[in-house]
């Protein structure tokens, strides 16, 4: 933890002599946001909408998009909460909430799974988008099997992990910002210029109660996957230089209100046009489902590929910074190429292992979305914000924030059970490595 001094401080790692410079302007919090935000979960949300019907679907997008962009706002002013400090990683901040021990336990695992989880679930959505892309520019070539592309997908990170830090993919961060927003409108033009199917039903499938309920709890897990931000908001801002008359948190909501407005304009055309578009039969990914235009849809699928690219980098450098402090403080080896390549290559390998073995992409939504996300979005920030700021009982502040734990805990069982159930039953039909 680093007082709060001069534009040019540095974020200093324990016992490590690498520092990482704070010169991040106002509007990298935007698209770094935009970028760990708007990513894969937008092209499910008409298959939420699907299963939770325009009523409660629609209530539920506005609630998370309400409730989430308020915990961003809690995670942006206590990153100084404290006169003096800076709290640069989730983690720390829980464990000045908490106590060392307990803190590293409550926030660390549930940051890990949102990060970890994310990656996993880019490096499925970049290979199934590739593998669309080929299909439709080339629908005469020998079909190359789904699994090949994740792992072609996969390829590309081996290299860009080797990128020192959050700072260094700036640019790839900015290019998938620019990506998401386009694929986003992309997919509910096309779903627009496509009009309603002859018999569209917006009726629920046609299943047994239980799975019904299963797939409305997957679908809750869906949309809390679209709120991600909160789990690097605080690496994000810690790029950001701050000073006792500007401290960090006015640039970086600024740049957060921004993101969240793009996040609208991409979230909510999308999943209300795509269920108008195909109702219930709407796949869980709406780019499979739309074939025409065909060029459109085929460029959309590489956006949607250069986004994913990105959105992985922004989740895994802090990871990434994690696993390699912990090494150099622990067995004092140095920073520097040759522990990057160990580090960085195991990480992008297990993700890429993990991906190509359970290549459920609207499933792994789901199951993330609830044990991860919710947690780290809906209500993780009230409950540090309740700890740390302790408002007056029944207070304003008290209320809404528990109003938001109770939501958020509801979320994270209902969407566990739901995305773990369907993985378990997608499973058993799977052709493993196809």
């Amino acid at each position: 933890m680093v007082s709060a001094t001069s534009p040019e401080q540095k974020v200093v790692y324990p016992d490590d002599k690498e520092a990482v410079p704070r010169r991040a302007k106002w509007w990298y919090s935007t698209f770094h946001t935009v970028t760990a935000m708007v990513g894969a979960g937008v092209l499910s949300l008409p298959y939420a909408m699907a299963h939770l019907g325009w009523g409660p679907g629609t209530f539920f997008m506005i609630i998370s998009w309400c409730i989430t962009m308020y915990t961003m706002w809690l995670m942006v002013h206590l990153h100084e909460a404290v006169p003096g400090t800076r709290f640069d990683r989730y983690h720390e901040l829980g464990q000045y909430a908490f106590g060392p021990k307990l803190g590293l336990w409550v926030v660390l695992p549930q940051q890990l799974i949102v990060q970890v989880g994310c990656d996993i679930v880019y490096m499925v959505t970049g290979g199934k988008c590739l593998k669309k892309f080929l299909d439709i520019v080339c629908p005469t070539c020998t079909p190359i099997r789904q699994t090949y592309w994740i792992c072609i997908f996969g390829s590309v990170h081996f290299f860009l992990s080797q990128l020192p830090n959050i700072n260094s993919v700036s640019v790839v961060s900015l290019a998938a910002a620019i990506m998401s927003l386009s694929y986003s409108t992309i997919s509910w033009a096309a779903c627009l210029d496509h009009g309603a199917l002859p018999n569209v039903s917006y009726a629920y499938k046609k299943t047994s109660s239980a799975d019904t309920m299963f797939r409305v709890f997957n679908a809750l897990g869906q949309i809390s996957f679209a709120y991600a931000g909160q789990a690097v908001a605080l690496e994000i801002q810690a790029t950001i230089p701050s000073t006792p008359e500007k401290p960090s948190k006015i640039p970086m909501w600024r740049g957060a209100v921004l993101a969240y407005f793009i996040t609208a304009i991409c979230y909510f055309p999308t999943a209300m046009v795509g269920y108008w578009a195909f109702g219930q039969d709407v796949d869980d990914n709406v780019l499979i489902t739309l074939r025409r235009p065909g060029w459109l849809i085929a460029a959309a699928n590489l956006m949607v590929v250069v986004h994913v690219i990105g959105s992985y980098q922004v989740y895994a450098m802090p990871v990434f910074d994690m696993i390699e402090t912990s090494i150099v403080k622990q067995y004092k080896i140095p920073r520097g190429l040759p522990l990057r390549l160990l580090v960085r290559s195991t990480y992008v390998g297990l993700t890429l292992f993990v991906a190509v073995t359970f290549p459920f992409f609207g499933d792994l939504l789901g199951f993330f979305g609830g044990f991860g996300f919710a947690p780290t979005s809906y209500f993780l920030p009230c409950v540090l914000w309740l700890v740390v700021m302790k408002p007056s009982r029944f207070s304003l502040s008290w209320v809404v924030n528990w109003g938001c734990i109770v939501l958020g805990v509801f979320i994270m069982f209902a969407s566990t059970i739901g995305g773990l159930r369907n993985i378990i039953t997608d499973a058993s039909t799977y052709s493993f490595y196809s």
